[in-house]
């Protein structure tokens, strides 16, 4: 998963790029980069690291424009190098910069048709270039001085044509202005808005809803799934459906774990969804322990409060924090490798003894996937003195890998992978465990949205809604993404940043 953003304005664009990128610094903390365009050249900074690991006081300074792009990277492709470090630049037809949140699920035979018959080098494995070289390829076929707006959009028509999987693009090309477009499916989010500043209405696109809030933009809209949005350098806009076939289907497990609460994603309120989703879980929980004895409910955090909240009120049970977050730590979820993982969750999570001591408790979390936390945290509840340990996930068992951009691992890592609830609760060593149904979980979404009708849940149900995923992409996808790969990813990784 990662954070795009691109802003179209009436001065310069820097800070809001670097402000932006930091609001939504949750979707990706392995690498940041920014390019702005003035006077018909790009300014490019990008490394490895957190957005305020990156951008210092004299990278700011050499990113001057009106308009320009960002990115926050979480990689799912490729590997964890500043060589794959976002956005991706090629210098034909025009001078293009683009970033992409999500993953091609046919990136092999895309740079196969690249190198033999477009005749375009890749210098990386990141997916990305590819979808950069298929769309700077396709823009050249009807490239002429006085292109616009038209030509863009037949491109993208022809990317929505090559390109299969889930995606969110951001390109920016030279001295003419910022596009963007989502993948037919709808899988990745994309929002855009508008500020007024003396009388010229500026544009910004993003992620989630919430980098626009912090800039002072206000959000317009969705773009629609196959949908182009294009902003001229002089803040006009056009927009255009782009793919013949295309039909709302974004990704559930954005309004599980990914996405803040206070971002809106396709009219759905995140915060009001996971609301939602601590009502219908703690149903489950009384239907499956009617005699329950819970004492307290406390929750994993951050992504698990909000339903924690839920599931105490209708238990009418305590809700209390039993954790506190070392917020200078990343997101486990996220780590390159089970070690770094397992290191992480004690060093993120510290126990306040008195919410356990002599107590039953009811832990809550998002998700389970490796089950690496869960396991962790459960005995840190009982080292703390707690009695017995339950557990609820506000989400299904995760079974099956995740193949449009969130780096769930081979199926073989995932805790639910060949074993029933009563054997992952004593893998994780809890008293008892209790899922939510996939049916309550989209129910719980879907309220905030009738128009709706079918959600991305292929790490719950392997039903890829692309149609294009077989056991051979499956083989793939697993000797990139297991353990074994990231390590030997992460002993290459360069240290080094890319400037322009």
């Amino acid at each position: 998963m990662c954070g795009i953003v691109g802003i179209v304005g009436k001065g310069p664009v820097n800070l809001d790029l670097y402000e932006s990128l930091s609001v939504i610094q949750h979707r990706g903390q392995d690498a940041a980069g920014i390019v702005t365009c003035q006077d018909g050249k790009f300014f490019m900074r990008k490394g490895n690291g957190l957005v305020r690991d990156v951008f210092f006081k004299q990278h700011m300074e050499r990113l001057q424009g009106n308009m320009g792009i960002g990115h926050a990277r979480y990689p799912t492709a490729g590997c964890s190098s500043s060589l794959e470090a976002q956005p991706f630049y090629v210098n034909s037809p025009y001078g293009i910069a683009l970033a992409h949140n999500g993953n091609l699920t046919n990136t092999e035979k895309l740079k196969a048709e690249l190198f033999q018959e477009d005749m375009r080098h890749l210098n990386t494995e990141s997916d990305t270039e590819a979808i950069l070289n298929v769309f700077a390829h396709e823009l050249a076929l009807t490239a002429h001085p006085k292109f616009n707006h038209e030509d863009i959009f037949r491109a993208v028509s022809a990317v929505h044509e090559r390109c299969k999987g889930g995606y969110a693009i951001i390109a920016m090309i030279v001295g003419k202005g910022i596009l963007a477009f989502r993948d037919p499916n709808g899988i990745r989010p994309c929002v855009y808005g508008t500020r007024e500043n003396n009388g010229v209405t500026e544009y910004m696109i993003a992620s989630e809803s919430v980098a626009l809030q912090a800039q002072g933009f206000e959000l317009v809209r969705d773009l629609a799934p196959g949908e182009a949005v294009f902003v001229s350098e002089d803040c006009e806009l056009f927009t255009r459906q782009c793919a013949k076939e295309a039909h709302l289907r974004p990704c559930i497990f954005e309004y599980v774990y990914f996405a803040r609460p206070d971002s809106i994603m396709d009219n759905v309120s995140v915060y009001k969804a996971r609301l939602r989703m601590g009502q219908t879980l703690v149903q489950k929980i009384l239907r499956e322990r009617p005699d329950h004895d819970i004492d307290v409910v406390i929750p994993i955090p951050d992504t698990s409060r909000t339903s924690a909240l839920e599931v105490a009120y209708h238990l009418n049970t305590k809700y209390r924090e039993g954790f506190i977050k070392n917020r200078y730590i990343g997101r486990t979820f996220i780590m390159p490798g089970q070690t770094e993982r397992k290191k992480s969750v004690r060093q993120k999570l510290n126990p306040i003894d008195l919410e356990f001591q002599g107590k039953n408790v009811l832990l809550v979390d998002d998700s389970i996937v490796r089950g690496t936390t869960s396991k962790q945290i459960i005995q840190m509840a009982r080292e703390a003195g707690a009695n017995k340990v339950y557990m609820a996930s506000a989400a299904p068992p995760v079974r099956y890998p995740n193949v449009y951009g969130i780096d769930m691992p081979a199926e073989e890592e995932f805790i639910a992978h060949n074993r029933t609830i009563e054997q992952i609760a004593e893998e994780i060593g809890a008293d008892w465990l209790v899922y939510q149904d996939l049916e309550d979980l989209i129910d719980a979404v879907r309220k905030g949205n009738e128009d709706i009708k079918e959600f991305d849940c292929s790490c719950f149900d392997g039903n890829y809604v692309t149609n294009d995923v077989d056991e051979e992409y499956f083989e793939r996808l697993q000797n990139k993404r297991n353990d074994a790969a990231k390590r030997t990813t992460v002993s290459r990784v360069s240290a080094e940043s890319v400037e322009l």
